[in-house]
């Protein structure tokens, strides 16, 4: 490395500093992977154990993934082409997706109501 090199490296170019390492790349790509997983699972935990923001840390996971790997970078574009075309189909039959949306909720209270009125969480113990 050339002392002009050294120069442009900083402090906050960690990631350049460990690449210019042998086998430095290895070592990003892992270190970035084991990071995005972790957030990754956090968000799939907190969909089971208490507490709010689900998808915050997904979303994090994927973004600190897309730092590294091309596949992450176009998981985002994919979500947004589908968003967009869910946001069309209940735009185009509104009430028919208002019915659902609330059977679906009605439902998940049901269920609630269900396992705590018949302790069905304590019979699994």
């Amino acid at each position: 490395m050339t002392s002009s090199d050294r120069r442009t490296l900083t402090r906050l170019h960690l990631r350049d500093r460990v690449r210019a390492l042998p086998g430095g790349d290895v070592v990003v790509h892992m270190v970035v992977f084991l990071l995005g997983a972790a957030l990754i699972a956090v968000g799939l935990a907190l969909i089971v154990l208490p507490g709010p923001l689900t998808i915050p840390p997904v979303l994090l996971g994927l973004a600190v993934w897309a730092l590294e790997f091309t596949f992450a970078e176009r998981l985002p574009a994919r979500a947004r082409v589908h968003a967009d075309r869910a946001n069309v189909a209940v735009r185009a039959r509104p009430l028919r997706s208002a019915v659902v949306t609330g059977l679906g909720i009605a439902l998940a209270i049901v269920a609630g109501v269900a396992v705590s009125r018949y302790e069905l969480l304590a019979a699994l113990r």
